[in-house]
Parts: C-alpha cells; structure tokens; sequence
C-alpha cells in the first residue's frame, strides 16, 4: 500500500464516522529506541508503552533523518494500534508510528503539545 506523503496530495475518499473510528491511534511513551541497521531503508527500533491496557509494543520507524535514539526515550508518540504485526527483516513491528513528511519527505513525529496519558485515544 502506497500513501502520498506530498502536501499538495488530493485529499482521501470521503469516509464516515465509523470508518475513522476503525483505526486506533493511542499515544504512548517510547521505553527504548535503538539503531535497525539491517532495515532495507534507513529505520529505528521502537519499544513504545502505551499504558496498561494495550501495554508495552514495538514499532519500526523511517526517522533517521531527524531523530536520534538517545533523543527519543521518554518522548510521547502516536500509533496506530490494531493493524497487525509486520514482519520486517527478524523484527516484528506491532504498531505504526505515525507522523507527517517535512518539505525533503522526511517524517516529523507526531506528538501531544502537552502529556496525556499512556494509551489515550486519538478522537
């Protein structure tokens, strides 16, 4: 599945309500974050703990270009929760961390302006 990341894409088909309440995006504190040298495009390895009900998942994400994994423990993210597992290389990413491209198409994490808590929905 291909997704334009362009700002000046079309806009998506028109959805309803329970289409967009299908996906579940929490937000979640990342626990660990470490180097995923054997991912084909550059990535990070992700351990996000999104509270106690969905717990502790982890995540592959293409944010190299702007982030470092010692500048991201600690760092609440958004993920979307209930796709299924994705096997990449010998890693299983749980989740799909989720952010926007900057002008060069490079992801800008997608954040709270102000904590919440672990596992709170997006809405």
């Amino acid at each position: 599945m291909h997704v334009n990341h362009d700002a000046a894409a079309p806009p998506a088909p028109v959805i309803d309500f329970d289409g967009f309440l299908a996906v579940d995006i929490r937000v979640g504190t990342i626990v660990d974050a470490e180097p995923f040298p054997e991912a084909r495009k550059p990535a990070l390895k992700l351990l996000i703990d999104f509270g106690p009900v969905i717990g502790r998942k982890r995540s592959s994400a293409q944010i190299t270009e702007h982030y470092a994994p010692e500048d991201l423990v600690g760092r609440q993210v958004a993920a979307v929760v209930n796709f299924p597992p994705r096997q990449i290389g010998k890693f299983m990413s749980e989740v799909l961390t989720v952010g926007f491209a900057d002008t060069q198409g490079a992801v800008i994490l997608f954040r709270p302006d102000q904590p919440v808590p672990d596992g709170s929905r997006l809405f």
